[in-house]
Parts: structure tokens; C-alpha cells; sequence
């Protein structure tokens, strides 16, 4: 049983005060952690207010956790039934609902359109495919869309999309991506332990290490026959690969055999963690199965390969590695980040 499904049914802490917070909603990891700064500027601005964090997926939740203060909470959005969301949205009583990106639950907007809630979308976006979509049930989708109070969206073009489908202009404005408001300065003092980090995870002054970082089901194996190639020329590249979702290290440690070579969890190791990164016969592959650490090994990379852009995701976030000056290869699928 998916571990929050009974906060999935609206079954929330008996003995809980909300005090009226900011609930901020998410579905997965790539919008978690695109809201963290506008949680921190929020709690600057409005220090007396807690905050509640949803998502849908389990790894969201994880981000979601260590983003969260002591007076937050964490949970799971509830499902989308009439009965669920009037039980949630009157028990928590938000002061106001932000959903990152578009995620339109029609049951929970009419109810907090209903309570005088007011509901904000950040960082919007209405894909080519969504857009057709609700082109087909447009007569719905004036009624839903305009119970939403503001949208920030991303560009020029999702503002058209948006009007196209009758939503009032004054509701909608073009803040940007984002996750282009990542704190440079922190990783740059990342890099002036670039040195150190190196030597912590046992790596030589030859060694290269060659990043694959959020990748998706059937990137992996184009990233191994790579590899695979390039340690013919380079016996001193190591591999390290970051899952989009953790949870599928098992299904990559497999592939990894597959290639006739050692798969390696970093949860496994303790902080000298690419010392064994290759052996003589059979090197080692490293799976990052861990959430919250990329950054750090971002630092200790020569290259980067950033996924979901070898099948069709979109792409995931350039904009990490870019900051601590990282060489980065993409594929041709990076329409979520044109």
C-alpha cells in the first residue's frame, strides 16, 4: 500500500493545529524542489506562518521533509472526491493554496473557490498536448481555470494558451521558470571544496568522473554502452548515476550486471564512497540512491549528463551543474526547458 494513502482518504493528526497556513502543493521531485526558495522567501516575509507541504509521489514527500520547518507539515494531497477534499480543506483551513505548475484537481479548486480561499498557480505552464486537451472541453475549462485567483507562468506562451482558453488576462502574469531562482552563490562556495570532496571520496589526481544525473527508464542503458566504449580510451572515468527516482536502483544495479560490471550503492558506503569506484576486471558502477546529496557530487564531476532528454520526459534542471560550471550533455528532449 502506497505509505500515505490514508492522508490520501483525508485521514489527518487528530490532535494537530494548523492555524490557518500556506499550504504549498507539489507532485513530485522537479516541482518540490523548484518551490523551495519561494518557501524560504515566504517564511522570511511571513515568519508567524506555518506551512503545509503536499505532494502525491514518495520521493516528493522526502524533499518535501527536509524543506519542511519544525511547525510544518508534510502530507499527501487527498484525492480528488467531493466528500475527501471538503473533510481536508475544512480541517486545515488554509489562508491561502499555491499548486506549482498546472495541476488542476476540478474538486479541490471549485471547494476553495467555495471557502473564499484564495488559490494561486507559480510557475505554470500549459504543455503542447494539455493544451489540446482542454481545447476539446474549453466550455469546462473557462468555468474551472477562473475559479484559480492568480497564474504566474512561465512565458509569453503559456499566457496566450491560457487566455485561448478564457481565463481573464488580469489573472494571469509572467513571472518565469522557477527554478532559475536557485541560490548561485551557495553552490559556488560548494566549488572551493572541490579539492577536499575529491580526496573524501578517494578519488586520484587522474580520475575523471562522469555524471548521469535523473535518469529515466531506458537511459540507462544507452549511458552503460557509452560508457562502456569510453573506458577503452579513458580507464580512468568513473561512472556515477542518479536515478530520477531512487526507488529504481534495484532494476539498475541489474543493468549494470548486465554490462559486466560491479553495481554499487551509495547508501552502502560510508564517506569514502568512489574509493572502489573501478577494479581491475570488473569496475565499479555507483548508484546515487539517495535523496539531497547530487549537489555534492556535481562538485566532484568532470562531466555531466542531466536526463529525461534520451526519452521523452521533457529534460530535467540544467541549472545546477550550470552554476558550479560543469560541461553538460543533454539529449534532443528538452521541451520542459526551452
Amino acid at each position: 500500500m502506497h505509505p500515505g494513502f490514508r492522508m490520501r482518504l483525508g485521514i489527518l493528526p487528530r490532535d494537530r493545529e494548523y492555524n490557518r497556513p500556506i499550504w504549498v502543493h507539489c507532485v513530485s521531485v522537479g516541482e518540490t524542489i523548484s518551490v523551495k526558495h519561494l518557501v524560504e522567501v515566504l517564511r522570511e516575509d511571513l515568519p508567524a506562518k506555518g506551512f503545509v507541504i503536499s505532494t502525491v509521489t514518495t520521493t516528493g514527500n522526502k524533499i518535501a521533509k527536509s524543506i519542511a520547518a519544525d511547525k510544518d507539515y508534510v502530507t499527501y494531497l487527498p484525492l480528488d472526491l467531493s466528500f475527501i477534499v471538503k473533510k481536508v480543506i475544512d480541517r486545515i483551513n488554509p489562508s491561502l493554496f499555491i499548486i506549482t505548475e498546472t495541476e488542476l484537481w476540478p474538486n479541490l479548486i471549485y471547494y476553495l473557490s467555495r471557502k473564499n480561499i484564495p488559490l494561486v498557480v507559480v510557475n505554470g505552464r500549459i504543455s503542447n498536448s494539455s493544451f489540446k486537451r482542454y481545447l476539446r472541453i474549453k466550455f469546462l475549462m473557462v468555468w474551472l481555470l477562473n475559479r484559480i485567483n492568480t497564474f504566474c507562468v512561465q512565458t509569453r506562451q503559456d499566457a496566450d494558451r491560457l487566455g485561448a482558453l478564457g481565463v481573464k488576462q488580469e489573472k494571469i502574469k509572467i513571472s518565469g521558470n522557477m527554478k532559475f531562482d536557485i541560490k548561485v552563490k551557495d553552490y559556488t562556495e560548494l566549488k572551493k571544496d572541490y579539492t577536499n570532496y575529491r580526496m573524501g571520496f578517494g578519488l586520484a589526481a587522474q580520475d575523471r568522473v562522469f555524471i548521469a544525473a535523473s535518469t529515466h527508464q531506458g537511459e540507462e542503458e544507452i549511458i552503460l554502452s557509452v560508457y562502456k566504449q569510453l573506458l577503452e580510451e579513458f580507464e580512468n572515468l568513473k561512472l556515477l548515476i542518479a536515478p530520477r527516482h531512487p526507488e529504481r536502483a534495484a532494476h539498475i544495479e541489474r543493468l549494470i550486471g548486465k554490462y559486466n560490471f560491479r553495481p554499487q550503492r551509495i547508501s552502502c558506503l560510508g564517506s569514502n564512497a568512489l574509493q572502489q569506484i573501478q577494479r581491475p576486471k570488473h569496475p565499479t558502477v555507483f548508484i546515487l540512491d539517495t535523496l539531497g546529496q547530487l549537489m555534492y557530487f556535481y562538485t566532484i564531476s568532470d562531466i555531466v549528463f542531466v536526463g529525461g532528454s534520451l526519452v521523452k520526459k521533457g529534460g530535467h534542471n540544467i541549472l545546477e551543474p550550470a552554476s558550479l560550471s560543469k560541461p553538460i550533455l543533454i539529449g534532443p528532449n528538452m521541451f520542459n526547458f526551452l
